[in-house]
C-alpha cells in the first residue's frame, strides 16, 4: 500500500502537530476542522512553527513553500475521498470518535487506511462500529506530544488488522522520521500503561506537600535525566486528558496507581488544564511555561 495523500480530522495540538510532519515529510496533507475559525487557528499554528524554524536558520524559504504549499485546510468531508492515509485526531470522547469514524466511512474509498490517534480508547470498539471488510484497514495510530519533537509513534492493532495495513504504517511512521513501535489494543497501550501512573504518583506528592512542584520536577528531572518533570510534563499533555486517561484505565484494571488524585479532578473542575488554558501547575505565556501556581 503506497501512502502519498494523508486526511487529517482535528487541527489542534495533535492533528496539526501531524498534519505538519506529514506536510514536511513529503505527503500531501488535508486537514479538517468542524468551522472555519478553528481552522483558521490551527493553521496559523503550523505556519507559525515554519516562521519561526525560518527565523532560527531551521529552514530554508523554499522549504517553507513547499511545506505549505502541500497543506490544504477544509471544514468539509469531500477531501477525504482521495486520500491513502486518514488519521482521527479528534477530541478523546468515545461518541465524537464513533460518529467520525461514521462521517469518514461514507466518503473514504473501500482501502483507505484509517487511523486513530487515540490515547486510551479501544480501538476494536472503533473498528467494530464499520462493516467487516473496512475493518482489516484500521489500526491505532498514537503520536506523542509535541507531535514534531517526539520520535514515537506507537501502531495498535487490532484481531481484524491487515499485515499490509500494518506494514503500511511501519513506512509511513519511518517516513516521518519517526521510530514505529507495535502495540496491543489494551487500555494504555504500552507508554501511557507505564507513563500515566507515574505522573498520577508525582500529584500524589503534590497533594500531600511532599515537596514544592518545582522541586518535584527538578528532582525527576535531575536525578533521573527525564527532559522534564511529571508536573511540567501533565500540564504540556493537559490536565484533562490526564483526567480521562486515568479513569479509563482505572476502569479496566481496577487498580489504585491508576485512581485520578483529587487534586487532579479539581484543577480540571475549576478549569485549570494546564499548557492549553495558560494555567495548571505551572502559569503559561504563549505556550511558554512560567512560574509554578498556587495549588
Amino acid at each position: 500500500m503506497e501512502i502519498g495523500s494523508v486526511g487529517i480530522v482535528g487541527c489542534g495540538l495533535m492533528g496539526a502537530g501531524i498534519a505538519q510532519c506529514a506536510a514536511e515529510s513529503g505527503f500531501e496533507v488535508f486537514i479538517k476542522e468542524v468551522d472555519g475559525g478553528l481552522l483558521q487557528k490551527g493553521l496559523a499554528r503550523i505556519h507559525g512553527r515554519w516562521e519561526r524554524a525560518l527565523a532560527k536558520n531551521k529552514a530554508t524559504p523554499l522549504e517553507r513553500d513547499t511545506w505549505a504549499s502541500r497543506l490544504k485546510g477544509t471544514t468539509a468531508w469531500d477531501g477525504f475521498a482521495d486520500c491513502d492515509l486518514v488519521i482521527e485526531a479528534v477530541p478523546e470522547r468515545l461518541e465524537l470518535k464513533l460518529r467520525t469514524f461514521a462521517d469518514l466511512d461514507r466518503v473514504m474509498a473501500p482501502s483507505t487506511l484509517l487511523c486513530t490517534n487515540t490515547s486510551s480508547l479501544s480501538v476494536t470498539e472503533l473498528s467494530a462500529s464499520l462493516g467487516p471488510d473496512r475493518q482489516p484497514f484500521v489500526a491505532g495510530l498514537h503520536f506523542f506530544n509535541p507531535v514534531p519533537a517526539m520520535p514515537l509513534v506507537e501502531i495498535v492493532r487490532t484481531l481484524a488488522t491487515g499485515e499490509g495495513t500494518l506494514e503500511a504504517l511501519k513506512g509511513f511512521v519511518q517516513r516521518l522520521g519517526k521510530t514505529p513501535v507495535m502495540a496491543p489494543d489494551a487500555p494504555g497501550f504500552v507508554v501511557n500503561r507505564l507513563l500515566v501512573p507515574y505522573l498520577l504518583d508525582a500529584m500524589r506528592c503534590a497533594e500531600a506537600r511532599l515537596a514544592s512542584v518545582e522541586d518535584i520536577d527538578a528532582a525527576m528531572s535531575l536525578g533521573c535525566g527525564h527532559p522534564m518533570g511529571p508536573l511540567h510534563l501533565s500540564d504540556f499533555i493537559g490536565l484533562d486528558t490526564m483526567l480521562s486517561v486515568a479513569e479509563v484505565l482505572h476502569d479496566a484494571f481496577g487498580e489504585p496507581r491508576f485512581k485520578a488524585p483529587p487534586l487532579l479532578r479539581q484543577m480540571v473542575t475549576a478549569g485549570r488544564l494546564g499548557r492549553k488554558s495558560g494555567l495548571g501547575f505551572y502559569r503559561w505565556d504563549k505556550d511558554e511555561r512560567q512560574e509554578a501556581a498556587g495549588i
